[in-house]
């Protein structure tokens, strides 16, 4: 089939791309390459995907209508997977504006080329963020997600609220995934894996926030990439035909068995430097993934240790050949 992958030379979106081209579809990848963080490593994973038969390339800046309702009318698409955004709690504290533009701006406008162009099933990327300081653990989709502590998760939670009105009002099938921590090969820069490996390898402190006193919810990119094609090939029948599913692990860790962890598989002990928590951050996230294993008949499972040792060995061959 003919996909829209948005955000494709990101890391989910990457390795979305890889599997849809080595399953048989036809993807047309936009991204901006935003400066957010390294352009090279985004044009590195590009690469990794125009080595591969049946993949186009379009650099479009979705807050721009006019360049996203022509990337529509190049793809075509039967199935649009929506991954470019701003990501990051904590910078949405020092740059709000590029939440704006990215994350309401050109959601808006990709909503608006889907109700034109009528994809069969728009996935989009939501966050595990939109879920706050909710006390009450795990995290289900039925929670109350009306008080986010971020700017980013706000804009989430809006990304939920706009795409369920385009069902309603216009029958777009829409899947909302709420991600949780997704780690992995070719990871993002400014998350811990590799803030942490990075920091670790060169015998620099890591930042260890809240005085190592919390809990993620760690999920492995294979994972993620399973469950996001399985909700894209499933478009939901209801009415409206609208849902959001978490994609976590349903296995919360310690940050400092996590640290422990991630050293183990570098084969180098870690300085820690202990912090107060950061604002917009929560102690613990831990996702209820009852309702992805009922809809596509998967739910994430690598345990931690795994997929650690698989980030640490790509880490090494990349960053120290």
């Amino acid at each position: 089939m003919r996909v829209l992958l948005t955000g494709c030379a990101g890391f989910i979106g990457m390795h979305c791309a890889l599997r849809l081209l080595a399953r048989g579809d036809e993807v047309l990848g936009a991204d901006n390459l935003s400066p957010y963080y390294s352009v090279a490593l985004k044009e590195e994973r590009l690469r990794q995907l125009e080595a591969e038969r049946g993949f186009r390339f379009e650099r479009v800046d979705l807050a721009d209508a006019g360049a996203c309702e022509r990337l529509f009318q190049a793809a075509r698409p039967e199935r649009v997977l929506h991954l470019a955004a701003q990501p990051g709690v904590r910078y949405s504290l020092e740059n709000p504006s590029s939440y704006i533009q990215s994350n309401l701006v050109a959601f808006a406008n990709l909503l608006e080329a889907c109700r034109r162009h009528a994809p069969r099933h728009l996935v989009y990327a939501s966050s595990s963020s939109v879920y706050g300081a909710n006390a009450k653990l795990p995290w289900s989709e039925t929670d109350n997600v009306d008080h986010p502590i971020s700017l980013y998760a706000a804009t989430k939670k809006a990304n939920e609220l706009m795409a369920h009105v385009y069902s309603h009002l216009h029958g777009l099938p829409a899947s909302g995934l709420r991600y949780f921590t997704v780690y992995g090969p070719w990871g993002r820069p400014d998350m811990s894996p590799m803030l942490f490996a990075r920091a670790i390898v060169e015998g620099r402190p890591i930042q260890v926030f809240n005085h190592g006193d919390m809990r993620r919810d760690f999920t492995y990119i294979d994972d993620a990439v399973e469950a996001t094609l399985r909700v894209l090939d499933l478009p939901p029948t209801g009415a409206p035909p609208h849902r959001v599913l978490n994609v976590g692990n349903h296995q919360p860790v310690a940050l400092l068995e996590y640290i422990a962890l991630l050293e183990r598989a570098l084969g180098k002990q870690a300085l820690k430097e202990m912090k107060p928590m950061q604002p917009g951050d929560v102690p613990a996230t831990y996702a209820d993934t009852r309702a992805l294993q009922a809809a596509v008949g998967f739910a994430p499972a690598t345990p931690l240790a795994a997929g650690l040792a698989r980030f640490a060995a790509w880490f090494k061959s990349y960053h120290h050949p």
